[in-house]
């Protein structure tokens, strides 16, 4: 980050505080910062703290004449390579999706041409309700990062999402955006262009009855974010996707489905294919013979279910002889001896490449925005750095394309 130069809006929440560690580390990275303090967020932090931090002017009127005698608020949105609102609460973030600019933070964030990220932080409550979400969900369609909120306690006494990412996470997703804004450009622009790839992604369903069924907590994400990848350089795909509450990629062909079998199926019609990654999180097992009608409550307590073992898709695919594809590339969600337990199932399933992540309880992979993981190929483990999902898909993406433009000898990924 040495000489990168970023803009921090700090914005009212309890979370304020953990702004003035996040510029101390972004200093020590070497970038310089700036700050926009809210008139909320001078109430838990003092302009003098951010002051003697960043070393520079705190900037917190819209309307101070020195400034604005030079448009100093157009200056402000323009002079950063990146503009981080951390905490960005429920409040800032209505303002800038309505386009609002009724104080300076909303002002720069409405004027600038530069690219944002924001650290959500609110209460839970806040952060479920429907317009929170739209908002969000509004600002990302506009190329607005994210990183976080995380579950955890809060404040006012409740649990839940809404907590604003550590510093550390959020120096990372800083660290994520410049490492891809100065990767090199791919070969042609578009290395995949021509090449046939297959996705999956999200959870499967296993129905128990009409209302319940079996299922994980994978969100989709990453699957979602790897097949925009792939699309991106030029790949035609075919993304089979569990049920999720995420928007469909651009440029490809989703094909939803709900349970493993559904999937399995999706993937063998999607065939042929040069290219498949399976991040799904496929329910390994299913009840067998699922009941038609609800399953009542009764005196003999709660019935037993029969579980049957659910197709292996990326077994399947592995082992598709003329249909199988190419490079095959499978996940492997684990919870303790992430390397070793991958290792092993790279080999059991015959496929090429795997991607182990960890999926233990505080590392936020399921249902978050980054992800820790390790290739692992026919020659060796590669450990990648705590990523955005975005990053981790963008990464992948190329090393598939350097795959398949000579870059990576063959004998490398057999």
């Amino acid at each position: 980050m040495a000489g990168k130069r970023i803009l921090l809006v700090i914005a009212g929440g309890i979370a304020a505080y953990k702004s003035l560690e996040l510029i101390r580390r972004l200093k020590e990275r070497g970038a310089s910062v700036r700050a926009v303090l809210t008139k909320a967020g001078a109430e838990f932090v003092t302009p003098l703290s951010v002051q003697a931090l960043t070393e520079d002017t705190v900037y917190r009127d819209l309307w101070s004449l020195t400034d604005e005698s030079e448009m100093g608020h157009i200056q402000l949105s323009r002079d950063a390579d990146l503009l981080v609102v951390a905490p960005a609460t429920a409040d800032l973030l209505a303002r800038m999706a309505a386009g609002m600019a009724d104080d300076l933070a909303a002002t720069v964030l409405l004027a600038t041409d530069k690219p944002v990220l924001v650290a959500p932080a609110m209460n839970v409550r806040m952060w479920e309700h429907p317009a929170t979400r739209a908002n969000m969900a509004l600002l990302e369609s506009r190329g607005v990062l994210r990183v976080g909120p995380n579950d955890g306690a809060m404040a006012c006494g409740e649990y839940g999402a809404g907590r604003m990412a550590e510093p550390m996470e959020i120096l990372e997703a800083v660290a994520a955006f410049f490492a891809r804004a100065n990767a090199p450009e791919p070969p042609a622009g578009r290395p995949l262009a021509g090449r046939r790839a297959l996705v999956t992604s999200g959870p499967t369903h296993e129905p128990i009855d009409p209302v319940r069924y079996i299922a994980n907590r994978s969100s989709g994400k990453q699957g979602h974010a790897i097949a925009a990848a792939l699309a991106e350089l030029g790949a035609e795909v075919t993304l089979v996707t569990g049920p999720v509450r995420i928007p469909d990629p651009p440029g490809c062909s989703v094909r939803a489905v709900e349970t493993a079998r559904e999937m399995l199926a999706a993937c063998e019609a999607a065939l042929p294919a040069d290219i498949a990654v399976c991040a799904a999180a496929v329910a390994d097992w299913r009840v067998a013979g699922s009941s038609d009608r609800k399953l009542k409550k009764g005196a003999a307590g709660p019935p037993a279910l029969t579980l049957t073992e659910n197709p292996d898709i990326l077994a399947t695919l592995s082992r598709a002889g003329e249909r199988r594809p190419a490079l095959v590339v499978g996940f492997a969600a684990e919870t303790g001896d992430v390397v070793e337990y991958a290792t092993a199932k790279r080999a059991r399933k015959g496929c090429d490449w795997i991607v182990a992540n960890d999926v233990s309880p505080g590392t936020g992979t399921f249902g978050g925005d980054e992800n820790t993981v390790h290739l692992i190929t026919a020659d060796g483990v590669e450990p990648w750095p705590r990523l955005g999902k975005d990053a981790v898909a963008a990464r992948l993406a190329g090393a598939i394309a350097a795959r398949f433009t000579g870059n990576i000898p063959a004998e490398e990924t057999a």
